[in-house]
């Protein structure tokens, strides 16, 4: 299992990279759970990681505004990202998921056939309205993405297990690599849920508050120390 870190600059960017990241994730919490970063951060950052390193970007909890969406995606590939994650907030199903992920991997397929497309639900969607968790399979899977991701929308302390149970994370990750996906789950994770997700086969575990000062994603920063413990635990 591969560890994804998400961070905000250049700095906690060097603090992941020293701790051991397999993947650098560039993000903006100020702008929501999968809030987007600006190009300038995202190509220091990718200028920083050169070719050594996976760098993933969010692009943002997305309207359902394919021509709006696809623009930012295309914004993420030239800034230097070879991951570029859609949070698919503002679908509420199947159908307008599809319309959105579809516009975003024929302009990011067009521009690299490369850049690894990732269609993030949210395991909270029930409390939002947004596409149901179990639909992001199907939906990653049709509309030619890479990776299929769960994470949760509300950052209110609660984590990803609070709203689904290892089973349910068994049968989506046993889905998506049915499909020929890989599987990415975040949402306040930490090392105690590493032997849940390394016994359900998860491909990536995305994190930021576990590895922050404070265990705080807003207001901490990345430690390297952290990310290294966390880490040798995997």
């Amino acid at each position: 299992m591969e560890l994804l870190v998400s961070a905000i600059n250049i700095d906690e960017a060097k603090q992941a990279v020293k701790g051991g990241a397999d993947i650098l994730d560039v993000k903006n919490p100020k702008e929501g759970s999968l809030g987007a970063n600006f190009p300038w951060v995202i190509r220091e950052i990718s200028d920083f990681a050169d070719e050594d390193m996976i760098v993933s970007t969010t692009i943002g909890d997305v309207p359902y505004k394919p021509g709006t969406v696809s623009l930012a995606a295309l914004g993420c590939a030239v800034s230097g990202s070879n991951y570029v994650k859609v949070g698919l907030y503002g679908p509420e199903n199947y159908d307008e998921a599809m319309e959105v992920m579809e516009a975003v991997v024929r302009t990011v397929k067009e521009y690299d056939e490369s850049i690894t497309v990732v269609a993030c639900g949210y395991a909270d969607a029930y409390k939002v309205g947004s596409v149901e968790y179990m639909d992001i399979p199907e939906v990653a899977h049709d509309s030619g993405c890479d990776l299929a991701m769960l994470d949760t929308y509300i950052k209110d302390g609660h984590r990803l297990t609070d709203h689904l149970n290892s089973e349910q994370l068994k049968e989506f990750t046993d889905i998506s690599h049915s499909y020929g996906l890989k599987v990415a789950l975040a949402g306040s994770v930490n090392a105690n849920d590493i032997e849940m997700l390394e016994s359900i086969n998860c491909d990536i575990m995305g994190v930021r508050g576990c590895v922050c000062t404070g265990n705080d994603r807003n207001n901490g920063t990345i430690d390297h120390k952290l990310v290294e413990q966390l880490k040798a635990n995997i």
